[in-house]
């Protein structure tokens, strides 16, 4: 393994050299080279982190990197609008996540998240752009979540086809309300999505109807 982390470090530095000279060369006026060079330094460092097992320690690291990457780039070509905050909140979770551990796997942990999430960029759609509520992309993203894992473990599939087409219509009914209320569009993919705990329901009572005649 130190082996492959010397070809990394070496490989990444050469080709950040070569990458970095080519862009003074051709385009001094825009410095694309710092985006790529983001990802050949964390191919040696995350290397370096796995050989020694230290995953949490990785995450740490990266998200660090990640958002003062974001950051900086924010500063320098869009100081007046902060839109490095909308990915702060997603790249911190992984450390969180990490730590957190065989806990993060919990319902209850999903619903925190959950929860945070919606709050958190509801608070950035009112203070950055409340013309448009667009937190409720997000919102109905993470809801997928506990919903999924509440019913995984209770394996009540059924169950969650009934709620997750429920899900799937309130999000296309407020979508179209938002978004074009003079066009009702909405029921053309609610309809579409009925079909699953339809189909989903007859499956169950078919195959119970199947174990009940082998076992007659």
């Amino acid at each position: 393994m130190k082996n492959y982390i010397s070809f990394a470090a070496a490989g990444s530095i050469m080709t950040i050299l070569f990458l970095g000279i080519t862009n003074f060369i051709t385009s001094p006026h825009d410095i694309w080279f710092i985006y790529p060079s983001l990802l050949l330094i964390l191919w040696p460092i995350t290397l370096y982190f796995i050989s020694k097992q230290m995953y949490k320690q990785h995450s740490i690291f990266c998200s660090i990197m990640l958002v003062s990457f974001l950051m900086i780039e924010n500063y320098l070509y869009s100081p007046n609008h902060l839109w490095f905050l909308y990915a702060v909140y997603p790249i911190l979770c992984w450390p969180i996540l990490m730590f957190l551990g065989e806990k993060a796997k919990s319902i209850k942990i999903a619903l925190i998240f959950c929860a945070t999430t919606i709050i958190y960029y509801s608070i950035l759609n009112i203070t950055f752009s409340p013309q448009y509520p667009w937190a409720i992309y997000p919102a109905f993203l993470i809801m997928w979540w506990p919903l999924a894992l509440y019913h995984a473990k209770k394996r009540t599939f059924v169950a969650f086809s009934v709620y997750a087409s429920i899900l799937i219509s309130i999000f296309f009914i407020t979508v179209n309300v938002v978004s074009s209320p003079g066009t009702i569009w909405a029921i053309y993919p609610i309809f579409v999505v009925m079909w699953w705990p339809l189909s989903m329901y007859f499956y169950v009572y078919k195959k119970r109807i199947y174990k009940g005649t082998i076992e007659h």
